[in-house]
């Protein structure tokens, strides 16, 4: 059994004269929570799409869960979970019910008070699905998607719309997930959330990886220089330096107490991220200037069907 749930190599994916994925390479380890990253248009949609094996794919290879979903049939689609970003559309049985009938269509699904009691949803059974608050139902999607007791679960987007606190408690249920060795990869346009959740983050932009790392390490984030900064006489004043502790202990020398409004700053992962953005729409430019291809998001006109249809 390979150490990588999901491998690709070369994936390339065209509509028309539009290159939507232009040779993407990817790895993740069992048990790893990866996230993707990417403005709109980037690619993201399209190569989770063939990850899914809702998307033929135009070039290179993948595996995923040591098959290609190109061609896998309903045995390895029972082996993946899905939470899309769109809600489930449900009938007006009780949630208990809901998920009874859904673990119904897998070999080997988890047990459905287990599944509610993970999910926290034990308290609302017996509840409709339509009276469930906004994150009660989002938890609900979760609970359809990991019913079947999945390796690798594909999680779309989980927490748009959500409030601060709503978004915090659901980073706990996804870090329960991974603990219990579930395979994530998450789409998400929070950094906060890769930032928090993810042990490797891949930023795709013009269909191409522009980086892939740790959330500390992205882009050269761990790397990258300090800027100093600190108040004198009224002005503001502020150095770049790969020695912060040592620019401080000067300064700090320099004064008679607190250095006024000291701050120490090293680069964001917002801060990186919309660098690697920035970098890549002036190279993709420049490509189209040279006769390459356009760039746009992958949606292409294709449609989904669910997994177990």
């Amino acid at each position: 059994m390979s150490a990588n749930v999901i491998e690709a190599s070369g994936l390339l994916k065209k509509y028309g004269d539009h290159t939507a994925v232009a040779g993407v390479d990817l790895s993740v380890p069992r048990g790893e929570i990866f996230s993707v990253l990417g403005p709109n248009g980037a690619g993201k949609s399209t190569t989770v799409e063939i990850l899914e094996g809702f998307r033929r794919r135009d070039g290179g290879t993948v595996r995923v869960l040591g098959t290609d979903p190109q061609g896998a049939g309903r045995a390895w689609r029972a082996r993946i979970g899905i939470v899309w970003q769109q809600e489930t559309l449900l009938p007006k049985v009780p949630v208990r019910e809901v998920l009874r009938h859904f673990a119904g269509h897998y070999p080997a699904p988890h047990g459905v008070d287990a599944t509610l009691e993970l999910v926290g949803l034990t308290e609302k059974a017996r509840a409709l699905p339509e009276s469930l608050s906004g994150g009660q139902r989002r938890r609900l999607d979760v609970a359809l998607g990991i019913i079947g007791g999945p390796e690798l679960l594909f999680l779309d987007e989980p927490t748009t719309g959500f409030d601060p606190k709503a978004r915090r408690d659901f980073w706990g249920l996804i870090r329960n997930l991974a603990e219990q060795g579930t395979t994530i990869l998450l789409t998400t346009h929070y950094l906060e959330e890769a930032e928090a959740l993810a042990d490797r983050v891949c930023v795709l932009a013009g269909g191409r990886v522009r980086a892939l790392g740790t959330p500390d390490t992205l882009g050269g984030r761990a790397t990258a220089q300090a800027t100093v900064s600190w108040s004198r006489d009224g002005a503001r004043h502020e150095i770049r330096t790969d020695e912060p502790t040592r620019a401080v202990a000067e300064l700090a020398a320099g004064f008679d107490g607190e250095v006024p409004e000291l701050r120490v700053h090293r680069p964001t992962l917002e801060e990186v991220y919309l660098g690697l953005i920035e970098e890549a729409d002036g190279g993709d430019a420049e490509d189209a200037g040279n006769g390459g291809n356009t760039t746009v998001a992958g949606n292409g006109g294709g449609e989904r069907t669910e997994a177990l249809a």
